[in-house]
């Protein structure tokens, strides 16, 4: 988890690292591309599973940088999430991060298919890097 605070909570991200086994792929529909697969077992995939952020006026992208911020500081070479596919403004929002709908799964605990989402993260720049590291709102809970 990662949250950002000022003189409150303004908002939060979390979610886990992705099992070596692929379970929790189970219940997509097709075939898993191979690459999705090989980063999987290389233990190189996290799912994003929740965003709460409260709207800041001062900061427009609070939500894409929590999200970033969570993958950069766990290693990510690959975000993954699920969203319900009738939430159009959070596939909308997703998608303008660059994160890319790979096809649906099927949980065995829900009756909707949800999109998968996956965000690829290649070399990050140290320009970057230093970016997020200059945000003093973002921290680890303690």
């Amino acid at each position: 988890m990662v949250i950002a605070e000022t003189d409150g909570l303004v908002g939060c991200a979390f979610g886990f690292p992705v099992r070596s086994d692929g379970s929790w792929w189970h219940g997509f529909d097709g075939a898993l591309p191979r690459s999705i697969e090989q980063l999987t077992e290389s233990n190189s995939v996290f799912a994003i599973t929740n965003m709460l952020v409260r709207p800041h006026p001062q900061d427009q992208d609070l939500a894409g940088r929590l999200q970033e911020r969570l993958l950069v500081d766990h290693q990510a070479l690959l975000g993954a999430t699920l969203v319900d596919p009738a939430d159009h403004p959070a596939l909308g929002v997703f998608r303008s991060w660059g994160w890319r709908d790979i096809g649906e799964i099927w949980r065995p605990t829900d009756p909707t298919a949800f999109r998968v989402l996956v965000l690829p993260l290649g070399e990050r720049t140290v320009e970057r890097l230093e970016e997020l590291a200059h945000h003093a709102w973002t921290r680890w809970p303690g």
